[in-house]
This record gives C-alpha cells, sequence and structure tokens, in this order.
C-alpha cells in the first residue's frame, strides 16, 4: 500500500491584471452585442437573433435546407434547441421539416418562401445594426485584427476528433 501522500495541486495560473481587464471587456461586449441584436430583430422581425441565424443559414444552403444536425452544428446550440426553434419558425409558416429518405430517423429543415420573404425584409435592419454596433466603431486594420483573433479562438474551441463533447453532437 503507498502511503506517500498526494501531490498538492497545481496553482491556477491566475489572470493577470491586463488579462483581466481584456477578458471582462470581451464578455461586457459581447453580452451587450449579443442584446442590442436580439431587441433589434426582436422589433423589427419579430424573432430572436438565433431564430434569424437559423434563418440565414437556410438560405446560403443548397435548395435552402439543411439537415437538422448540420443546422445545429453550425448554430452551435443542443439539438433539443434547434428542435424548440424550428418548431416556432414552422409555426410561422418560415421553416418545414422533411423526412430524410436515406435515414428514416433524420430530417431536413427548408425555408420557405414565406421565411426567405421575412429574411430579405429583416436582413437590411439587421446589417444596419451590425454596422452602427461593431463596425462603424472599428478601424479597417481593428476590424482585420477582431477576425483574426475570433477565429483562432473559435478553431481552438471546435475539436474535431469524433466524440467530442460538444452541445451541438448532444
Amino acid at each position: 500500500m503507498n502511503t506517500a501522500p498526494a501531490p498538492a495541486p497545481a496553482e491556477p495560473r491566475w489572470l493577470t491584471d491586463e488579462e483581466q481587464h481584456v477578458w471582462r471587456s470581451y464578455i461586457e461586449a459581447a453580452t451587450l452585442l449579443e442584446d442590442h441584436l436580439d431587441r433589434q430583430l426582436q422589433r423589427d422581425a419579430g424573432m430572436p437573433h438565433v431564430y434569424y441565424g437559423l434563418l440565414v443559414k437556410l438560405a446560403e444552403s443548397p435548395r435552402r435546407r439543411l439537415r437538422m444536425t448540420e443546422l445545429a452544428r453550425h448554430a452551435k446550440i443542443t439539438r433539443s434547441r434547434l428542435s424548440h426553434a424550428v418548431a416556432r419558425l414552422e409555426k410561422n409558416g418560415w421553416v418545414r421539416r422533411e423526412d430524410c429518405p436515406s435515414d428514416k430517423r433524420g430530417q431536413f429543415a427548408v425555408l420557405t418562401e414565406d421565411g426567405m420573404e421575412v429574411l430579405r425584409r429583416s436582413a437590411p435592419g439587421h446589417v444596419a445594426a451590425v454596422r452602427q454596433a461593431l463596425f462603424d466603431r472599428l478601424t479597417p486594420e481593428q476590424q482585420k485584427s477582431l477576425g483574426e483573433i475570433m477565429r483562432i479562438v473559435a478553431e481552438g474551441l471546435q475539436p474535431s476528433e469524433a466524440g467530442a463533447d460538444l452541445p451541438w453532437l448532444r
């Protein structure tokens, strides 16, 4: 029997004052931006920002359709949350579900003409809100840096190996 004491846990790598400032600024800005865009879309289009993102992804997809699992992956939400969102979009007549002929359990989400029309009507206001809240406040160099930084962060948080524990895979 080994009676040696367990090694003491390593001291956390605490954030420096500057890192803490950057982190808190990021959290505050991300929260405020998401709230700003959500309120704009609720007011102008009667939908939350996440629903707008689903409609956009479907509009950009071949034949305006995607498997539900792929749509969840693109939206970075659980399949359960996606199912609820698609049910609401179906109720509005903006999306319909179709069974997948090659997989009896699979389904497609399909953007309807009404959904495409609501997207056409709401896109100008949404783009104006994004531009006003983000891009008009940054220089072209800052925009480029922000894009590079966010790509690095996103790539680091999306493991590509099978079995990764990501919400949209559950």
